[in-house]
């Protein structure tokens, strides 16, 4: 017979529109080890026949799958729940199959039922029971032997005008039908193509990030801050409630072409320089700025971060000073001018005089490539897991699928954060090859309106299964505009925003004083660390690191706050109120934020009975998780006003009934 018509024949079941599949299954959906991640498909086949389906997957590279029954939910749509216990790559797929004894026992039920004969089904049902004796390698031996004693017990049932019926309930009974599906042939058995799915550990898709210069920690402006200085910062940022404590980079700066103060061009001997500018004498990527200590006092900080709870995560920033060594050791790797003078970074009409970029081929293919991961593979054996990559956007995504891939492939367990705020194809382009995390446009989205459509696509759209987003509320980069007229109320309400809406969020210090000198007409903070050292009182009054603390404290305690694709929005009556909630089992959390740093706002309050299966006039217990005080709403609709002087945002737990508070 014709292989390709054999091989055809046997795809009788239609398997389609399956969830996770991304670009064809040319890329890996994401999850996190121990979620629950729903996977759906189309599943369907020819006529009437009952089918049945399993969700299949393996860890890459093993032979044996773990099978999820899959349930049927409406219009040939199937779902099952996707758990993976352990970091790396997964192939997941989907079996489907005829139930011809599921079948046989709807039709030979119609016709009992319609008093027509079913002597002859009733053998039927005895053949199909003998296949699954017959055919090796489903039935285990309880299943072969429960077959077998039901086909005895029937052969030996007693003559009388009741015989076909006692032998239906017999043969036809709930139980051998989950016996059967278990055990009995898979007729026309169809399998989907693999599918790769990636499970990263938990701190992928839940963390808080606190970014700081290690040498502006010394507390005196004229002194270089070292590791030590950092590590007595760390019971202050353990306190505030983070877990993941940035560093941008941390190596040897170089001297020509130094910045000074404000991005001057005339530096003075004293100026420290961009920590961006990597690269001197002392040293490239695998180095450490003498200044800051050495790799002892790096591993001796990695270690006292760990055990106040948090993880150190460092920038892999692809650019050099001229200083750099690897442009003597290897000029082949970067692009030179006609004149014989190196190429400096540009993003027309800016030029970076302090900064040069190499190039990913021609002569640097592939050993730039090795030398790169291997950079990365020396931070990891240094004790660092996470890596905030600097914009990673205008280097090759082949390059990054590689890259990512290779370290993977050694430390599962390893993130990398994108730092890309770019193009959205471009973002995604960049979740598909490997980030685990991606900055995103949080930063500039204000009104109801952005948030609303921007937070929907990014949690119900298609990038949901590859993208996820870590929402910095400002960066040494970037001083958003809304922060520098908003005053203390604006910086307490994009906390609560970032942090409650996503599930990763980072703030850059000086968050918690409401630090937003801009330089005139930028988004671009005036005296930036960049290139000074600065000496930080984060006590000063105004601060808002009671917010810090509570919104984390909320995070750690509620389940609900710890995922971002079971974020819903809710109606509010108000343009600047944004009303959303979240829930995890029967963990419920509602929030009301006032855009308006300026103005109080009072507003109805929608309660989501309906979620709870409740009708518009029930009674849902609640409890105000700012305060702690405990009350029970009645009815749909209630009123509440947010001052944005006082705070700007209302957080409640809602209770199911019958759920102990």
């Amino acid at each position: 017979m014709d292989p390709l018509l054999t091989a055809l024949a046997a795809q009788r079941i239609a398997i389609e529109g399956v969830s996770i599949e991304v670009d064809g299954g040319r890329f890996a959906a994401k999850t996190v080890t121990g979620h629950r991640v729903p996977v759906e498909a189309d599943i369907f086949s020819d006529g009437h026949d009952s089918i049945d389906a399993v969700l299949l997957h393996r860890p890459a590279g093993t032979e044996l799958f773990t099978e999820v029954p899959m349930e049927f939910v409406e219009n040939d749509r199937w779902t099952a729940d996707l758990v993976l216990d352990q970091p790396g790559v997964h192939e997941v797929t989907i079996l489907a199959w005829r139930d011809l004894f599921l079948t046989w026992r709807k039709e030979v039920a119609k016709k009992h039922a319609a008093g027509q004969s079913i002597a002859l089904e009733l053998e039927e049902g005895r053949q199909l029971l003998g296949r699954a004796l017959d055919e090796q390698g489903r039935a285990d031996e309880a299943g072969r032997g429960a077959i077998a004693a039901l086909l005895a017990e029937d052969h030996a049932a007693p003559e009388g005008e009741d015989r076909d019926a006692l032998r239906f309930a017999r043969l036809g009974a709930p139980e051998v039908v989950e016996l059967m599906q278990r055990v009995g042939p898979r007729n026309d058995a169809t399998f989907y193509k693999l599918l790769q799915v990636y499970a990263d550990r938990e701190a992928a898709a839940f963390s808080a990030w606190y970014e700081l210069m290690p040498r502006s920690q010394s507390g005196d402006e004229n002194r270089h801050g070292t590791f030590d200085d950092v590590i007595a910062r760390l019971p202050y940022v353990r306190d505030l409630g983070f877990d993941v404590l940035y560093f941008p980079p941390i190596h040897p700066i170089g001297k020509t072409n130094r910045k000074g103060r404000n991005n001057s061009l005339t530096p003075t001997e004293d100026d420290p320089g961009s920590p961006y500018a990597i690269g001197s004498a002392e040293g490239g990527h695998d180095a450490i700025h003498p200044e800051l200590g050495s790799f002892e006092d790096f591993r001796r900080l990695v270690d006292a971060a760990r055990d106040h709870g948090l993880e150190v995560a460092l920038d892999f920033a692809i650019q050099c000073s001229p200083d750099h060594p690897w442009i003597r050791e290897h000029p082949e790797w970067f692009d030179w001018r006609p004149d014989g003078t190196i190429k400096f970074a540009e993003n027309p009409p800016k030029k970076y005089e302090d900064i040069v970029n190499v190039h990913f081929y021609r002569d640097a293919l592939p050993g730039l490539w090795y030398a790169l991961r291997d950079i990365v593979l020396f931070w990891v054996e240094n004790g660092v897991r996470i890596f905030r990559v600097d914009n990673p956007h205008t280097k090759p995504f082949p390059f990054w699928e590689w890259m990512i891939a290779e370290v993977r492939t050694l430390h599962p367990d390893v993130i990398f954060l994108a730092e890309a705020f770019t193009r959205p194809k471009v973002m995604k382009r960049l979740a598909k090859v490997g980030f685990s995390q991606s900055y995103s446009y949080f930063t500039w989205r204000n009104t109801k309106q952005e948030l609303t459509e921007y937070l929907t696509e990014l949690t119900q759209g298609d990038s949901r299964h590859i993208m996820r987003p870590n929402f910095f509320v400002n960066t040494p980069d970037i001083n958003p505009r809304f922060l520098q007229s908003s005053g203390r109320p604006g910086f307490r309400t994009r906390l609560v925003l970032a942090a409650t809406l996503g599930g990763n969020y980072g703030v850059y210090n000086g968050f918690e004083i409401c630090d937003a000198a801009p330089v005139p007409g930028k988004e671009e903070y005036l005296n930036s660390e960049k290139y000074q050292l600065r000496v930080w009182d984060m006590d000063q009054p105004g601060n808002i690191q009671d917010d810090i603390r509570l919104v984390n404290r909320l995070r750690q305690e509620h389940p609900a706050l710890q995922h971002f694709t079971n974020l819903r929005f809710y109606d509010a009556g108000s343009d600047q109120i944004l009303a959303y909630g979240k829930r995890a089992g029967d963990d419920f959390v509602l929030i009301h934020v006032n855009l308006d740093p300026h103005n109080r706002h009072g507003f109805h309050i929608e309660v989501p009975l309906w979620e709870f299966g409740l009708p518009d006039e029930a009674s849902i217990e609640v409890r105000d998780l700012i305060h702690g005080n405990s009350f029970t709403w009645h009815g749909k609709y209630q009123w509440l006003e947010l001052d944005p002087e006082t705070r700007p945002y209302a957080v409640w737990q809602l209770f199911a009934p019958g759920v102990a508070r």
